[in-house]
């Protein structure tokens, strides 16, 4: 049996480990957990993200159906146990959660290695094509003058830093209560895709965005806390290529912008595996309201955000066809191959 879920998430999680380990050995610098300091070490964290997994499901509904009373919350819990944390589950859960976490402090490592890997920007380049396709005008000024600079930072600034518990919220979401064990394979599929192509993409194309090359156009903005994540990223970033920050990464590089595509690609996995048109509008407005914050912000350049784009839909799609998915003409739906309790499976 050859399975081709397994193969293409543990097979990208083993790539961008060996992709980090070369070039820390090239480098000659260690990789470093980004998360350390506040979770604990990897030892440790990997349990407690499993087991608070499992909490997460167990512990709601075991209040809720047993009424406050421990002999029923206990029944619940053993019956929930039963019916939905079977070994198909359990699989998926693990190796979702572990692939995931390998391929993302992967990429976090290789992006804070880019520095010393390239030198070279092209933040020139692409500033020159944004007032090109803006006819001579900064993205970021039109943006400013058409939303103001007050009120609507902060509402942009919020929305922009929901990415941050929306990543781990949604990863958790999909490979813990998705009914159709495929769309759970499917979503961290493409999220582990879409992360390593990110990385990919910052090695291509370095840049360090408009907000940090071209400080002068953000200057009017009102300072919300999206510009104080900006102003920390540059503080760490100095620190690490200075030298005087051990034990840390850096985390700036323009292109592609992965909140792009991270958002684009949540809102097409809510759209093809959920029903709840709320939920879908909700995603898609996220996903648009972000792309806007990356212009208004200076975090990216527009064709930061046309690349993040096509990650989204490169790894919504590879991801799909490893996951059995097949999809209507149109490309409205998509009909799983699998049942509830397999991911695909095809014989040599």
């Amino acid at each position: 049996m050859y399975r081709r879920a397994y193969a293409l998430l543990v097979g990208t999680a083993l790539v961008m480990g060996l992709w980090a380990i070369i070039t820390a050995v090239v480098l000659d610098k260690r990789l470093v957990d980004p998360e350390g300091s506040f979770l604990g070490p990897s030892w440790l964290r990997l349990p407690l993200l499993l087991t608070g997994a499992l909490l997460l499901d167990l512990l709601p509904r075991s209040l809720w159906f047993g009424k406050g009373h421990p002999g029923a919350m206990l029944r619940v819990a053993r019956e929930r146990l039963r019916t939905h944390w079977n070994r198909e589950r359990l699989t998926l859960v693990v190796l979702g959660i572990v692939s995931f976490y390998v391929t993302y402090v992967c990429y976090r490592n290789l992006k804070s290695f880019l520095p010393f890997m390239i030198e070279t920007k092209y933040d020139r380049e692409l500033h020159l094509l944004d007032r090109a396709l803006f006819f001579g005008n900064d993205p970021a000024i039109v943006l400013h003058g058409l939303l103001g600079t007050d009120v609507v930072a902060y509402l942009l600034s919020y929305i922009y830093l929901w990415f941050l518990p929306l990543v781990p919220l949604a990863l958790t979401a999909w490979l813990v209560w998705s009914r159709n064990m495929s769309y759970g394979y499917w979503f961290v599929t493409s999220q582990c895709i879409a992360w390593s192509l990110g990385t990919v993409s910052y090695y291509a194309l370095p840049t360090l965005g408009p907000g940090l090359e071209y400080v002068s156009l953000y200057a009017d903005l009102a300072q919300t806390p999206t510009n104080d994540l900006m102003d920390s990223l540059v503080s760490s970033r100095q620190g690490v290529i200075l030298g005087g920050l051990t034990g840390q990464v850096q985390s700036v590089a323009g292109f592609a912008s992965l909140h792009t595509a991270i958002t684009l690609l949540v809102a097409l996995l809510v759209q093809y595996t959920l029903r709840s048109k709320v939920l879908k509008i909700v995603f898609w407005v996220n996903f648009g309201v972000t792309v806007v914050a990356t212009l208004y912000f200076g975090w990216h350049y527009v064709a930061d955000d046309l690349a993040g784009i096509m990650i989204a839909l490169v790894a919504f799609y590879v991801g799909g066809l490893a996951t059995g998915q097949k999809f209507d003409h149109g490309g409205l739906a998509s009909h799983p191959t699998t049942t509830t309790s397999k991911i695909p499976v095809s014989r040599d």
